[in-house]
């Protein structure tokens, strides 16, 4: 699953973060099934990946013997989500496993509280890090949003995309001591560099 890796169609914009050139080598060499928004299709087929699916929003499409929905997400606030390549999260329902939302690159919005509150997910799992440019406002929830997003979501959280880029202020340590005080660390994961979760 790719929620987003195109700006433009422009490959030295490519989102690095989610989708290396190892990465990308990998999928291609063993032509690993892709499945990505419907916009980034037919970017990510011209560099030789296999797109199984091209999503549009809000669209059940059978997948691994469940569902997968793709939930619209805005990359930023104010003017810089429309030079980023605003992506997708991804609601997964599969047979004899918990719900999944992978919120991915976004902010919260109206369509993401609408996964949490109308898909019910079990697991959720957010972009913690607050990204932000030299410009701009942030491109991922601020700690205000993602203690929002905390609260609206029904069942367990995994905060991630912290610490892995210059560009995400907020580190684990400082997201663990909002949680604190707020007396949300008993619903909210955060993973070590490596780290499985069970569930």
């Amino acid at each position: 699953m790719v929620t987003h890796s195109q700006t433009f169609g422009f490959k030295p914009l490519q989102h690095g973060d989610h989708l290396d050139p190892a990465g990308e080598k990998f999928l291609v060499e063993k032509g690993i099934p892709v499945t990505t928004p419907a916009k980034d299709k037919a970017y990510l087929e011209k560099y030789g990946m296999t797109v199984a699916n091209g999503l549009e929003a809000w669209t059940p499409t059978p997948y691994l013997g469940g569902e997968i929905t793709a939930v619209p997400a805005q990359h930023g606030h104010g003017w810089i989500h429309k030079v980023m390549a605003n992506g997708c999260g991804f609601f997964l329902q599969l047979p004899n496993e918990p719900s999944i939302y992978i919120s991915g690159d976004t902010v919260l919005t109206d369509d993401v509280k609408r996964a949490l509150t109308e898909l019910k997910p079990d697991i959720t799992v957010v972009a913690a890090g607050q990204a932000q440019m030299d410009v701009g406002q942030p491109l991922l929830m601020p700690t205000d949003e993602v203690m929002e997003f905390i609260q609206l979501s029904p069942g367990k959280v995994i905060a991630n995309h912290m610490e892995a880029l210059n560009h995400c202020p907020v580190d684990r340590e400082t997201l663990s001591n909002s949680i604190q005080q707020l007396g949300l660390e008993q619903k909210v994961l955060i993973p070590a560099d490596g780290e499985t979760l069970e569930f």
